[in-house]
């Protein structure tokens, strides 16, 4: 492989990514973003995502209801406790109230004033041998404490409920989203990654959660925040509040600027993020390959292209997003010191007082951070309403066909249960509508036969035992199993009558008595134990250091191919189906070891009706029909012997004249 150079490396490595897992389709890490999230896009349609982001919240409403009281409270103890200040500083100055202060600062001193002559103040000062002004500052103590420690409880309780409502409604999405993916049609997973579908789960689930748990609060907090200080602002002096509100603008279009300055920079970080992870990821599960090439120097050379040009893209990404709070805080702080020197004159010529200068300073500092902080959300909000768009749009999958109302079970009336007559007649289909795979196939087998399928790749002889189990639904013929069609069976009754040994293993993590029981999940140990004698696979399983209860993780990585293989044969011998289906179960083990698989499949496949689907053509010598298949049809079949007679196709492959494609 030629060394390739940023731009070939750009395009193949930095795809779409939503941070999931596997290779250049996945993100990896999270990274990026304000809040260290990917940066999601923007929704297209964010008003119907919303909509249904709140169905999941509307279980919670109460709880909502009262989060926004705790959200009011907090805000206006806040706003209440700097007000007072302005009667204390007044107080504490000497200046006489009654005339030239604001109605609300008079209403302040009085309260407190009121406070400080009630008894257990005048008892406290007595007690403390404090005179003049302390017990009214004593009184003011007490009535901060009060309003604090309420904004405090509001506070904690809003935080409390959010975890609730935002977790219940998280678990309520991923429940949806799994039970969806289980009744979407093998289809659906044939034409989406892997690593597409877990990033639903991952990245765009937890873009919602930090929405709901996070952004959400801040934003409602912030309007509260700014509407409350706007009108304690107007309430302490209008003239300066106007001055405050005519610096908006310069807000608003400074924080913008940065922002889309800022996100572009954060998307170009994450295609080189990604396209770094990419790399990585194909490189590691690729070393072998590497290493047996000598492509190490050209890998290294290669990964210093792609994680330099992440190094400069971080650089301004961070600089762009680290500048934003330093530069919106300072123009805050121009806003104060005008506001400041104006209220200096306003105290000068007018009679407002150092108190109410004080409190509205404090008011004019606070004013700009909710409008800079919702600001820099609104980025999050984005990426949440994106990731939710995409959960959707999985949910919004067409799921497979339901059964008909009267379709046949184990529990319909009369009904004795599938013998395994299975029979094709002129089936046609095609994946996609332009381009047909089986053409017109009939065959049929009858119980205990085994039916062979051998051909090139891509003649159809897996798409065959997909039908049978209807993964997918043919487009003409039929397809009938003891003269009923398939169609009549419900999907669960069907699948539970075919068992299938697949050529790719799949373990889940669990002991191997588990794996073994995932063919029928009521089974008794005892069950499980003789269906891993008749797969050959018993002796083996008791040389594990625990046995049957031995832990296997990693779809079983610490067992041989062959050894997963046995497992997957004990499974489907533990099902009791009727038929089965061998899909090049031993394609990717030696000859030894395929033997010895070989004497379990003999055992799993006696009294069954079984479909055979082999590379290897000595291993359905002994099947009572072989259907050679090309481009779809079947262009042979007969048994072993009637096949080498014909001198066709099969004779050619078994004897070696031409290899299968």
């Amino acid at each position: 492989m030629a060394k390739r150079n940023l731009e070939s490396l750009q395009k193949q490595y930095a795809k779409p990514s939503h941070g999931g897992p596997g290779g250049p389709r996945g993100g990896g890490p999270r990274g990026g973003g304000p809040h260290g999230r990917g940066m999601g896009g923007k929704p297209k349609n964010a008003g119907h995502t919303i909509s249904r982001l709140l169905k999941y919240l509307r279980p919670y409403t109460p709880h909502m209801i009262l989060v926004l009281v705790c959200m009011l409270t907090s805000t206006v103890t806040s706003l209440i406790g700097s007000y007072l200040l302005s009667p204390v500083i007044n107080h504490i100055a000497g200046i006489d109230m009654s005339a030239d202060a604001s109605f609300f600062t008079k209403l302040a001193d009085t309260i407190i004033s009121t406070w400080a002559a009630s008894a257990p103040m005048t008892f406290l000062s007595d007690t403390l041998g404090l005179g003049g002004p302390f017990p009214y500052l004593l009184a003011a103590i007490v009535i901060f404490a009060v309003i604090y420690g309420s904004g405090i409880i509001a506070s904690y309780t809003q935080a409390r409920l959010m975890v609730h409502i935002t977790q219940g409604s998280l678990e309520s999405i991923r429940n949806d989203l799994f039970e969806k993916l289980q009744r979407l049609p093998v289809r659906y997973f044939d034409a989406n990654p892997t690593g597409e579908t877990m990033s639903r789960f991952t990245n765009d689930v937890d873009n919602i959660d930090h929405m709901l748990s996070n952004t959400l609060t801040s934003l409602i907090s912030g309007a509260i925040t700014l509407l409350g200080t706007f009108v304690f602002m107007l309430t302490t002096n209008v003239w300066l509040t106007l001055i405050t509100v005519a610096f908006i603008p310069v807000f608003g279009l400074g924080g913008a600027a940065l922002a889309k300055r800022s996100r572009k920079y954060y998307k170009e970080q994450q295609a080189a993020l990604g396209a770094v992870n990419g790399y990585i990821e194909e490189t590691v599960s690729g070393q072998k390959v590497i290493k047996v090439f000598n492509h190490e120097q050209e890998c290294e050379e290669e990964f210093a292209l792609l994680n330099h040009d992440l190094r400069g893209k971080q650089y301004r990404a961070m600089f762009w997003g680290g500048i934003m709070g330093p530069i919106m805080g300072n123009t805050s702080q121009i806003t104060f010191a005008f506001t400041l020197g104006v209220g200096g004159i306003m105290m000068l010529l007018t009679g407002f007082t150092p108190g109410e200068l004080t409190v509205f300073a404090n008011y004019s500092k606070q004013f700009s951070f909710p409008i800079t902080n919702m600001s820099s959300q609104m980025t999050t909000v984005f990426s949440a309403l994106a990731g939710a768009e995409r959960v959707f749009a999985v949910m919004d999958q067409e799921p497979e066909q339901p059964d008909a109302e009267d379709a046949i079970n184990e529990n319909t009336a009369g009904y004795a249960g599938i013998k395994g007559d299975v029979v094709f007649e002129n089936v046609t289909f095609g994946y996609v509508p332009e381009k047909t795979v089986l053409k017109n196939i009939s065959l049929y087998a009858h119980p205990g036969q085994k039916i062979a399928f051998v051909g090139s790749t891509g003649a159809g002889k897996t798409t065959i035992t997909n039908l049978l189990n209807r993964f997918y639904d043919i487009e003409s013929g039929s397809i009938t199993i003891d003269g009923i069609d398939i169609k009549q069976y419900s999907r669960d009754y069907l699948r539970k009558n075919i068992a299938m040994v697949l050529q790719d293993t799949h373990l889940f993590t669990g002991t191997v008595m588990e794996n073994i029981r995932y063919g029928r999940l009521d089974a008794t140990d005892e069950e499980v134990i003789a269906a891993a004698k008749t797969a050959s696979a018993h002796s083996f399983i008791m040389r594990l250091e625990h046995g049957y209860q031995t832990k296997l993780e990693g779809d079983g990585a610490n067992l041989s191919q062959g050894q997963r293989q046995l497992l997957n044969i004990a499974r489907a011998a533990l099902s009791k189906a009727p038929i089965l289906v061998l899909d090049e179960a031993t394609s990717s083990v030696d000859t030894r070891t395929e033997r010895h698989i070989e004497r379990g499949m003999d055992r799993l496949m006696k009294n069954r009706t079984t479909f055979v689907i082999a590379h290897r053509l000595s291993t359905v010598r002994n099947s009572n029909a072989i259907m050679v298949l090309e481009q779809g049809e079947i262009i042979e079949r007969g048994d072993h012997d009637d096949l080498l007679a014909l001198r066709g196709r099969y004779y050619e492959l078994y004897t070696g004249m031409k290899e299968l494609d």
